[in-house]
């Protein structure tokens, strides 16, 4: 039977796409002209012309091209461990639970029970759908006769002799797990470590350090901000600790050092686990004739060296032009009257250099170039810059170290008062109890009689310490003779984008051939994508393709695809630079007379050029949006991204204005809701009655639908009475319009309550008084209502969760809700525009897939950062290099930096490649033009 939804015989599912109604084939083979852009610009949008697809569906097993079937066989075989690398859209998730489905119905020595299944993944949300795709696939599989589960069990490996056999087990499987006690294990890694940690002896827990009753935390924010009092506190009581502090707030500054030490602090794993104080050398040890110094610059204290630099000064003072005149009085200067004193060779050292040398870089000016003596103190001095640059690096590297110290055990003392622990402390709890001898064998004896099966989904986004933990678990059956559980990871490096999360692409490496070489497993790999029209495919074959050619990609291989309709990819006009200039020329509002003019601030927002570019990009791409929805394309079938979410938000703006409903699945701050924000400045106003700002938003929101007539009669009312505010004349009542007189009965009842209730028990009351639900209701357009009302109950939900509840006051309340953190409540939106980050879209797709921001200009280069060195098959970090510059690393740490950058760019370009692989039938792109053009961006590309 052929899938309606993209040809694909037998292995393609309706139930593997994530939106409930796909696209029929073809759909997107028509192409709507581009929409015009609304103000003048130079050309329209462009269909791009269709790329390479390779042709035929590429599959192979341990390095050899095999067939479909051949490749279905192993990868589906409970029995097997294998490990796969397939594409996106290649159906990964499809393998993972079709092998569970053949691990259930097995029978004799590899019969299994559902709770011996352990499929674990990395968010709740996919491990929460991978138990749902098994239970509709053997609801489905239950109501259908077992003749008709023959192809299914074909599909998934079984000849067909053994589908027969097996297709009556197949259809009994959903009441026998029914009528079972104990599931199928859907977890995630931290779930799973939990569970570990919650059966662990109390011994072990203490020998570790952990509280045998704890909290976790899902969000170290609350903890970071509580370690920093007693770390200053631990510093100021040491003196070496005060010194080191004053030294590199000397150097940096008080801001760039405490974003040194929270950047520390965030890979306090790593820190712990390596040995930070000696991954920057000594200068001594990269340079041997300046050893025994205190400092390199103590090198000019010598007589030799003066006596070598006067003469090179007298041979510059006699050339006849100015330079190498202006150099030898520059040694003069530093020379000639005597050796300098210790404490001065440093500003010795920089009159030197910047008498000889180029400002940014180390080597002659142009103009001394030719000189002989000029070209001996290039050497001397390129050898003591770089020498002063390892040894200023080795003492910030030694600071940080003792400094980090402190911190992490503030940390650590903040989480033992208020009994919690973290995701790192689960993470390293697990790696110790799965692989130190003296616990791993009671751990070992409990997984034998619990696992048979391990399954691991999206492989790539794993961290070393998680895989560590598990090769200490897995490992212990190498050569021991003992039964093994079967083994299957499956992933894509191309996907590999949460290195800020620690995950590692080389762990999958090392897991694979832990899998070949340790179990004797297989290896799969996969290139044949079921979601991808062949338009699409083309892109990323011509872009992946190119950028493998030039050297910043590796292991990319052409993808085919089952799908047979063309589909397409656009680009929408870029926005130039002086579109706004162009726009106010058009509009009739641009100033010709050339002089700068006073913006009353009062009046009019200060927006900045690039925010209103921003805001361009954004309403050209609503414009599409609400073009193609015109067209008849389902909302929910338009998918937008972006690298940041500031631009979702400006999207959801403009599209909000179209009464388009949109939906940002990924987590949002309550308080970036206009409706609480109308709320938010409500409580505001009452418990600060000062803020007129605060309470003429809230007077101008549903709740009371105060006109601007009554505003200005209240403004013009507090400029006559300056000793008086909003609040006190409207509740006075005498000089306030009568259209305000029930409004100020209310509020001195709301600030009653607000004032004697705790902050829920007033909200609650202010909520049924003021009937808040209804009137936001009957404000909001009906695409965005659901979202308003939990966004407003979810603002009841925060004055629970805050301060626990009956100790916060109202005022914390308010600034609790204004510094941001606290979550807005996901909505279902079944037909809305979703807008998406592209590393919240993994795991999604959509028809249409709008990807804005893409001609960004390159990261710059990062300051008061880390390296890390923690290669895929090691069981700690080899290096951890705390640099205060990239753009001027020690000599020791520019082989590292180079392999960070190279991490890098391969991550910016599996960026790309997770953005393009979320379009079925269409992709278009957006961008700004910007200010430097970048060969390496999305849109060059």
């Amino acid at each position: 039977m052929v899938c309606e939804h993209c040809a694909a015989r037998g292995l393609c599912r309706k139930d593997s796409w994530s939106a409930d109604e796909p696209g029929k084939e073809g759909a997107g083979a028509a192409v709507a002209a581009p929409l015009a852009f609304a103000h003048p610009v130079d050309g329209p949008g462009a269909e791009l012309p269709p790329p390479r697809v390779a042709q035929a569906p590429a599959y192979e097993h341990n390095g050899a091209p095999v067939s479909r079937a051949a490749f279905y066989r192993v990868a589906c075989d409970p029995r097997r461990s294998v490990a796969v690398e397939a594409c996106a859209g290649a159906g990964k998730t499809w393998m993972l639970v079709s092998r569970i489905v053949r691990a259930l119905i097995d029978e004799g020595d590899a019969a299994c029970e559902p709770h011996e299944i352990l499929a674990i993944t990395f968010t709740k949300k996919a491990a929460g759908e991978m138990g749902e795709r098994l239970d509709q696939w053997l609801a489905d599989f239950a109501g259908r006769a077992p003749e008709a589960l023959v192809g299914e069990l074909v599909a998934r490996g079984l000849d067909p002799v053994a589908a027969a056999t097996a297709a009556p087990r197949l259809q009994q499987l959903y009441r026998r797990l029914l009528d079972g006690g104990r599931p199928v294990q859907f977890r995630t890694f931290h779930a799973w470590f939990a569970g570990l940690l919650r059966n662990a002896p109390i011994a072990a827990l203490r020998a570790m350090g952990l509280p045998t009753t704890y909290e976790l935390l899902e969000d170290d924010a609350e903890a970071r901000l509580h370690a920093w009092r007693p770390f200053f506190e631990a510093v100021s009581a040491d003196a070496g600790a005060l010194d080191d502090y004053q030294a590199l707030v000397a150097i940096h500054g008080r801001s760039q050092t405490a974003k040194a030490l929270g950047e520390a602090l965030t890979r306090r794993v790593e820190f712990t686990l390596s040995d930070p104080a000696s991954a920057v050398q000594p200068f001594g040890a990269m340079y041997p004739s300046l050893d025994g110094l205190r400092a390199p610059v103590d090198a000019l204290g010598a007589e030799s060296v003066r006596a070598a630099w006067l003469a090179r000064a007298s041979a510059l003072g006699q050339e006849g032009n100015k330079t190498p005149q202006k150099a030898a009085e520059a040694v003069i200067d530093v020379f000639g009257k005597g050796l300098p004193a210790l404490d001065d060779c440093p500003a010795a050292l920089a009159r030197l250099r910047k008498a000889f040398f180029v400002a940014a870089e180390d080597r002659l000016t142009n103009n001394l170039r030719k000189y002989e003596a000029a070209q001996e103190a290039e050497v001397e001095l390129q050898l003591l810059c770089a020498a002063q640059a390892q040894h200023a690096a080795w003492l910030y590297q030694q600071r940080m170290t003792r400094l980090t110290r402190l911190l992490v055990d503030a940390f650590a003392q903040v989480k033992r008062a208020h009994g919690w622990i973290d995701m790192n402390d689960i993470e390293q709890a697990a790696q110790l109890l799965l692989s130190q001898s003296a616990l791993s064998g009671w751990v070992q004896e409990r997984l034998d009689a619990r696992v048979a099966h391990l399954l691991i989904d999206e492989f790539q986004d794993t961290n070393p310490l998680q895989w560590q933990a598990l090769h200490g678990w897995l490992s212990g059956y190498v050569g021991a003779g003992a039964r093994a559980p079967s083994v299957f990871i499956v992933g894509d490096p191309k996907q590999s984008i949460y290195r800020f999360r620690r995950a590692e692409p080389q762990v999958f490496i090392a897991a694979r051939r832990f899998v070949r070489e340790g179990l004797g497993g297989e290896f799969l790999t996969c290139d044949h994508t079921h979601r991808n029209a062949r338009a699409v495919v083309g892109l990323v074959n011509e872009a992946m393709g190119a950028a493998q050619a030039a050297g910043g990609f590796d292991g990319f291989r052409d993808h085919s695809t089952e799908r047979t309709d063309e589909g397409a990819v656009q680009k929408l006009p870029q926005i130039p630079r002086d579109a706004v200039e162009r726009l106010a020329a058009a509009r009739g509002t641009l100033s010709d007379d050339g002089d700068l003019h006073w913006r009353d601030s009062l009046t009019t927002p200060r927006v900045l050029p690039e925010t209103r570019l921003l805001q361009l990009e954004c309403e050209q791409a609503a414009r599409w949006v609400a073009g193609r929805i015109a067209d008849g394309v389902p909302p929910r079938q338009i998918m937008v991204l972006a690298r940041r979410r500031s631009r979702l938000a400006a999207l959801q703006d403009a599209l909000r204005d179209r009464r388009i409903a949109t939906q940002q699945p990924e987590k949002n701050d309550l308080n970036d809701a206009p409706e609480v924000q109308d709320m938010v400045a409500l409580v505001d106003a009452l418990v600060s009655p000062g803020h007129d700002l605060s309470l003429a938003r809230a007077l101008k929101s549903p709740l009371f639908g105060v006109d601007d007539a009554a505003l200005v009669h209240l403004a013009l009312a507090r400029r006559a009475e300056p000793s008086a505010n909003w609040l006190a004349l409207i509740v006075r009542g005498d000089v306030s319009p009568a259209v305000l007189a029930p409004v100020g009965e209310k509020l001195v009842r709301w600030r009653k309550w607000l004032a004697t209730l705790p902050p829920h028990d007033a909200m609650d009351a202010i909520y049924h008084d003021g009937d808040v639900l209804a009137r936001f209701g009957a404000a909001a357009p009906p695409a965005l209502r659901d979202t308003v009302m939990a966004n407003l109950r979810g603002l009841l939900t925060a004055s629970l969760e805050i301060d626990g509840a009956r100790f916060a006051t109202p005022y914390a309340f308010v600034r609790a809700l204004k510094a941001g953190g606290v979550r807005a409540p996901t909505v279902a939106a079944p037909d809305a525009v979703r807008l998406l980050t592209v590393h919240g879209a993994k795991g999604l797709e959509a028809d249409n897939v709008l990807l804005l921001d893409s001609d960004a200009a390159a990261p710059r280069a990062q300051t008061m950062g880390v390296l890390v060195e923690w290669k895929g098959d090691r069981d700690r970090p080899s290096r951890f290099v705390f640099l205060a510059s990239e753009k001027s690393p020690p000599g020791c740490a520019a082989p590292l930096l180079a392999e960070e950058q190279v991490a890098r760019l391969r991550e910016e370009l599996n960026g790309l490649y997770v953005a393009t692989t979320r379009a079925r039938e269409r992709l278009v792109m957006s961008s700004v033009q910007p200010a430097r053009a970048g060969e390496g961006s999305w849109w060059a590309r």
